[in-house]
């Protein structure tokens, strides 16, 4: 099991013990783009999903909070996302996070590609109820990097992805929303032409009420060329 020590905006922290993880996908508010990009991806080989949104379960031990994660091949790749979690005492809590996703799995099978990579969370976050009420305005951010070059490859605010509050009743429906729940947004579209198979990606939240910013950040490295 994970176990994740977040940093709240009081200076406190709060550890949560992860007992499940959700990835959610196709999770754009307009489904009207989503069907568009279910499109683009058949093209490419990428199996649709039966309904939208989707909801893909992630193995726990997933949820990571790190600066490094290794990648068995050159085409996996991070997504910018928030991240809800239940703490141990049912607060929720959001915070910038990335799921890494094995792209050349992604062809085979979204739900086997989510579960390749590790889901990186920040190491500090938000109490949902302090930022409820502005949640469209926050900017979610990322950026590949390649060599000593960063590159900006998605841009948004989360009026872009279902709510928080969607995630909350779908999650009670399913008698999910109990602590060491973690569920991870769904992402934005990616830019044109910049390389997603980078080096290392940065994810950012930011609240330009408050100008409070969460980042995180990791380098992505090479595993060894299997042997036999």
């Amino acid at each position: 099991m994970a176990v994740l020590t977040f940093e709240l905006p009081d200076g406190s922290t709060c550890e949560v013990d992860v007992v499940q993880v959700l990835n959610a996908g196709y999770a754009g508010r307009s489904q009207e783009d989503v069907a568009a990009h279910v499109a683009e991806l058949a093209e490419l080989g990428v199996p649709g999903p039966s309904v939208t949104p989707a909801l893909y379960p992630v193995s726990p031990y997933l949820a990571q909070q790190t600066d490094r994660v290794h990648a068995q091949h050159g085409h996996t790749s991070g997504e910018a996302e928030w991240a809800l979690v239940v703490s141990g005492g049912g607060e929720l809590l959001l915070t910038a996070a990335s799921d890494h996703t094995d792209r050349d799995l992604e062809v085979h099978g979204v739900a086997w590609s989510k579960n390749a990579g590790p889901d990186v969370l920040a190491r500090r976050a938000w109490r949902l109820a302090d930022v409820e009420s502005r949640l469209d305005d926050l900017v979610l951010r990322a950026w590949v990097t390649h060599g000593d070059t960063s590159t900006e490859i998605q841009h948004g605010t989360l009026a872009e992805l279902l709510a928080p509050a969607y995630w909350i009743g779908v999650l009670r429906s399913r008698g999910a929303l109990t602590p060491g729940t973690v569920l991870f947004s769904g992402t934005l579209p990616m830019a044109p032409g910049v390389d997603q198979f980078a080096d290392g990606w940065t994810v950012e939240l930011a609240d330009p009420a408050t100008g409070d910013t969460i980042r995180l950040h990791y380098d992505i490295r090479p595993m060894p060329a299997p042997i036999g």
